[in-house]
């Protein structure tokens, strides 16, 4: 008898292990606390991986195949993966062990060692659902100091035939239609809204308290909203070609905290749970723009594009070519604890509490709410990358690690030091103004700079700049704002600093 183990991110219904002779094959899963307390996860996240679970184990049955399902109150549950395998291997006196190579480094060396000490057979097989393997980001990047994302992007394009005129030339004639994905949404045009599923998790719920798991967030469990099968995945792409991916491009960057999602697809969860392969969703949303040319920008398809066939594949390679020692990063030598009001949204900065009670609510925030509030906060206040991660990991029921400790350690924090991001994504309060509306009606003044009721994030940046230019001063893109820095009149400098430090001392006065 052959077990085959699949994780919680593995549920790939087009896998050609499922094609195969399946008499002598026993497919294993299980909700363990291994994996729900690692981290503190958001409620909605441990039930989206649940439920998602449940209804693959379904599915692998209705196919033909055996499976042994542990629920996380299953009796012969040892909420270890190592010892649940054990038993199982003992029992059904299995003859070989199968498993598909994990996207987490912790879990790739847990089942690397487990297989070195078995005395049965073991394989491991590919996932079937990445572009590029582990190791091809660091062969593209071999010898280069920089790993620019934008020529890896421009590779995978050819090397895919995605969007392309001749193997050289793109479609639209440029590469990257970025500038054209920055605008600030004001009310029009309207927002179609996300595609309610309202599913009723309130079983799974109830097993999550009655087991004491230990979450954070929200979860209306009448109404959940995050797909949790293939059909439901395929109903979310669909829904996004045909309502919102018009106006995707444009506004990609834009946030307000009555649309939260605005032209989002919300499809991250579905493809880091490999629901959905990468190279189908691509192939609808350019299929659809294709058919509406007319009304569809070539600016919106690209931009969606990138994310996937680019920004998505370079983090996986990314980590992979530089674990285990990436997720020790601190290039800036940032200490500081992050504030209290991450896990209560309690706070007078209103793009704060907006993008932090979303996500509580939620489990969501797209990349620049991500990036330019939440992130932005943490690196201007010189917060310990280990507790943004810790943050950022367990809120978002999109965020494994692959994906998630590259965005943060790296494109937001700047911990490694520039390998992912040229320089670092930090900002007074004039950007949030120019993409959003939270700094209307916020308790503080965008235009103010170091008065009591001035925005934090300006005062909060110049003592950034001013802390941390040692590490910037043979940064050329860091030159311009260093120079404005250099120029500022002392006095003036010296009021921003000591307002910054009584925020960072005080944080939750704020």
């Amino acid at each position: 008898m052959i077990l085959r183990l699949l994780l919680g991110d593995q549920l790939n219904y087009e896998h050609s292990w499922y094609g195969d002779e399946q008499d002598n094959v026993c497919y294993f899963m299980a909700e363990m606390r291994q994996e729900t307390d690692y981290t503190v996860h958001h409620i909605q996240k441990v039930i989206g991986f649940f439920q998602s679970m449940r209804n693959f184990a379904s599915w692998l049955e209705k196919e033909g195949c055996n499976v042994i399902y542990y629920t996380l109150d299953h009796k012969d549950n040892q909420q270890d993966l190592v010892a649940n395998l054990e038993r199982l291997i003992e029992e059904k006196k299995i003859t070989k062990f199968e498993y598909q190579l994990p996207d987490e480094y912790r879990l790739d060396v847990q089942l690397k060692d487990f297989s070195h000490q078995l005395s049965i057979e073991t394989e491991a097989f590919d996932t079937e659902h990445f572009l590029t393997s582990r190791t091809d980001l660091a062969n593209f990047f071999e010898g280069k100091k920089q790993y620019t994302m934008e020529y890896f992007y421009r590779d995978m394009r050819k090397k895919y035939d995605i969007m392309m005129i001749t193997k050289k030339d793109p479609e639209g004639g440029k590469w990257n239609f970025d500038q054209s994905n920055r605008k600030k949404w004001k009310g029009s045009p309207m927002v179609p809204g996300k595609k309610d599923l309202n599913n009723n998790v309130t079983e799974l719920v109830e097993l999550i308290h009655k087991e004491g798991v230990k979450t954070i967030g929200n979860i209306k469990e009448k109404k959940f909203n995050w797909p949790t099968s293939r059909e439901e995945c395929l109903s979310i792409l669909e829904y996004f070609c045909e309502h919102l991916l018009v106006h995707f491009g444009d506004y990609q960057d834009a946030m307000h905290p009555d649309e939260k999602y605005l032209f989002h697809s919300r499809l991250s969860f579905a493809m880091n749970t490999k629901m959905l392969h990468p190279m189908e969703v691509i192939t609808k949303v350019i299929d659809h723009w294709r058919k509406q040319k007319d009304e569809i920008d070539i600016s919106q398809v690209e931009g969606f594009v990138r994310q996937i066939l680019g920004w998505r594949e370079y983090m996986r390679g990314m980590y992979w070519a530089k674990m285990p020692k990436y997720k020790e990063l601190n290039k800036l030598d940032n200490n500081n604890k992050l504030p209290d009001f991450y896990w209560t949204a309690e706070t007078k900065m209103n793009c704060m509490k907006s993008a932090i009670n979303q996500s509580l609510d939620d489990a969501y925030a797209h990349h620049i709410q991500r990036l330019m509030i939440t992130g932005n906060y943490a690196l201007l206040t010189m917060t310990d990358p280990d507790e943004v991660d810790q943050w950022y990991l367990g809120v978002y029921i999109d965020a494994i690690e692959w994906v998630e400790i590259t965005n943060t350690r790296g494109m937001s924090q700047f911990a490694d030091g520039g390998l992912v991001a040229t320089k670092p994504y930090v900002s007074s309060g004039s950007y949030i103004n120019k993409m959003s509306n939270y700094c209307k009606g916020c308790h503080y003044k965008v235009s103010k700079k170091h008065e009591k009721d001035a925005c934090p994030f300006n005062s909060l940046y110049w003592n950034f700049l001013d802390e941390k230019q040692e590490y910037f001063k043979d940064n050329q893109r860091m030159s311009m704002m260093l120079n404005l820095l250099h120029k500022m009149d002392k006095e003036k400098l010296h009021e921003l600093k000591v307002r910054a430090n009584h925020i960072i001392e005080n944080p939750n006065e704020y």
